[in-house]
């Protein structure tokens, strides 16, 4: 199943090698959820266990989920603030100098519309990408599939249901571009 998964397929979540790997990512983001302010080290330790990359002098705080963290990938001096949901069953690619606002939502999983298949409790998931210099603003809602140009500013509360360019300041539900930069 975790091939399929990866691959965008349908698959079916309940597959034993995926329980593992989900458990796996529960213990690490135990243990990280949990440390205080002054474990900067440790935090980061936890983090460059758990995800499958964590770049130089990026900053996450807790609280943070996710489902497996080591689909993502977060480059050099990214600052991610509290609360993030980063639902990685797809890539996440996540670029250098990012900031991300408090109770972001990263969310690659998507269900079936077919009522069958979605109650076999087939599903799948699409990547999402953040490019380098991008400011998601609070409570930014990011879809499946969705690439954020570089530089893209994201207001807050915003649902980016598909790709925005770079260089622009996006907003509302649907984001839509509002300026140019």
């Amino acid at each position: 199943m975790r091939e399929r998964m990866l691959a965008g397929e349908l698959y079916l979540a309940d597959d034993p090698v995926l329980a593992e790997e989900q458990a796996r990512a529960a213990r690490l983001l135990d243990r990280f959820n949990q440390s205080g302010a002054d474990d900067g080290a440790e935090r980061r330790g936890l983090l460059l266990e758990l995800l499958g990359e964590f770049g130089e002098g990026s900053e996450i705080k807790p609280p943070l989920r996710c489902d497996y963290g080591s689909r993502i990938r977060v480059g050099a001096g990214t600052y991610v603030n509290y609360g993030l949901v980063a639902l990685d069953v797809a890539p996440i690619e996540i670029g250098d100098d990012v900031q991300i606002g408090p109770n972001v939502q990263l969310l690659t999983p998507t269900h079936p519309i077919d009522p069958d298949t979605r109650r076999a409790k087939w599903e799948a998931a699409e990547p999402i990408v953040i490019e380098a210099n991008v400011w998601l603003g609070g409570g930014v809602i990011v879809l499946p599939g969705v690439t954020i140009g570089e530089n893209t500013v994201v207001g807050a509360g915003s649902i980016v249901t598909r790709d925005l360019p770079p260089n622009v300041v996006a907003a509302g539900n649907p984001a839509r571009v509002v300026r140019s930069l």
